[in-house]
């Protein structure tokens, strides 16, 4: 049965690319509908097609698909870009088949609580202050997704069902992954909050997450090459975490948020 929500948040696909999990994504589209669908960045990897050469699935081709068909269907579709298809920013303000560029937006939800939607890559250390640093992250974590692919198949052959990410394992259990990714939650919620916004929705570092966090509400929509997870916005304003990995959801949709915040 087909789940109706008020929006839908996305974020680090990744398509042109083998760790590309479009067959999930497909999925979890089929059972959630919504009036709003929000690309927040990352959703093509020209790093990737520019090193290693463009992979495309017929999987990939039908999410593209998927998207123009729901954006001809009065479905509003925001495209936010991220670093790793940045050329689209050049575009930013301009419509192109009924979806909206924009270099950042900002989302009123149906409670009223307002949300800045930016994909994040521009609080991240590595990008502002070793620009050098980052194709060489890129190659080092496209190493880890091909280390999940054969971890799957190995579970796979053992007959063991669930599904586990080994570079996730890693980003939740070394020190240094957990410190950056909580100095980057700190960044971006701080950022929001200066900016009068009572949440920020973004992208980015591939570890999704609903949270209060500094005064405002921090949602990571998390990635569809390891993880595999999104965000949706229920009818009354309410954001659930959805990871569709394991088809169920990793956060309580009705954990109680901060007030709203008073802008200055």
């Amino acid at each position: 049965m087909t789940r109706r929500v008020r929006a839908i948040f996305v974020s680090d696909v990744h398509l042109g690319t083998r760790a590309c999990q479009a067959e999930r994504l497909l999925d979890f589209l089929r059972d959630y509908e919504s009036d709003q669908l929000f690309l927040v960045g990352d959703i093509v990897d020209l790093w990737a097609m520019r090193r290693a050469g463009i992979y495309w699935s017929p999987a990939q081709n039908t999410f593209v698909q998927k998207v123009l068909r729901r954006a001809r269907h009065h479905v509003d579709v925001v495209f936010v870009p991220g670093n790793h298809d940045d050329a689209a920013r050049e575009h930013a303000g301009i419509a192109f088949g009924s979806i909206q560029v924009e270099q950042e937006w900002t989302h009123t939800a149906a409670d009223g609580r307002r949300y800045l939607l930016i994909h994040g890559d521009q609080f991240d250390g590595i990008m502002k202050c070793r620009a050098w640093l980052a194709p060489l992250g890129a190659r080092a974590y496209a190493v880890a997704l091909h280390l999940n692919t054969v971890v799957s198949w190995m579970r796979r052959r053992l007959g063991v069902a669930s599904y586990w990410s080994l570079s996730g394992y890693v980003k939740r259990r070394v020190r240094t992954a957990v410190g950056y990714v909580a100095e980057f939650e700190r960044a971006v919620a701080c950022h929001a909050r200066e900016r009068g916004y009572d949440g920020v929705i973004c992208g980015h570092i591939h570890v999704a997450a609903v949270k209060p966090l500094g005064g405002t509400v921090y949602i990571n929509c998390g990635d569809w090459v390891d993880s595999c997870t999104a965000i949706v916005e229920h009818l009354d304003g309410r954001m659930e975490l959805v990871e569709w990995a394991v088809e169920r959801t990793t956060a309580d949709p009705t954990m109680p948020l901060p007030d709203r915040l008073v802008p200055a």
